[in-house]
């Protein structure tokens, strides 16, 4: 069986933070457009974050994947859900859709 992972939308994501909800929000951008602006709360994932991220995450906290334009983070979120977390999500849409519906939940 293949691991899988889910598609998540822009607004059930906005929701989820909204209720504090506890997962761990994670962008595989480069570090230069992570730098420039990335959503409230997310941490940079690279290959020298990953093993960390790996270990020291629960692996019944979600875990959201965010790219550009959501397709990179499908393949990231399907890598992830292989190491044993039980819910992946890919973000519908990536950094580009949420900051140019919700510019106020990015930091900068």
């Amino acid at each position: 069986m293949t691991p899988s992972f889910e598609h998540l939308d822009p607004t059930t994501l906005a929701q989820w933070l909204s209720e504090r909800r506890p997962l761990q929000l994670v962008d595989i951008r480069d570090p230069l457009s992570f730098a420039q602006g990335h959503i409230l709360g997310s941490r940079h994932l690279d290959n020298t974050t990953v093993a960390e991220l790996v270990d020291k995450t629960p692996s019944d906290t979600p875990v959201v994947v965010v790219c550009y334009h959501g397709h990179s983070s499908q393949q990231a979120a399907s890598w992830l859900a292989g190491q044993g977390f039980d819910e992946v999500y890919s973000l519908d849409g990536g950094f580009v859709d949420w900051a140019h519906r919700r510019p106020d939940s990015v930091e900068r």
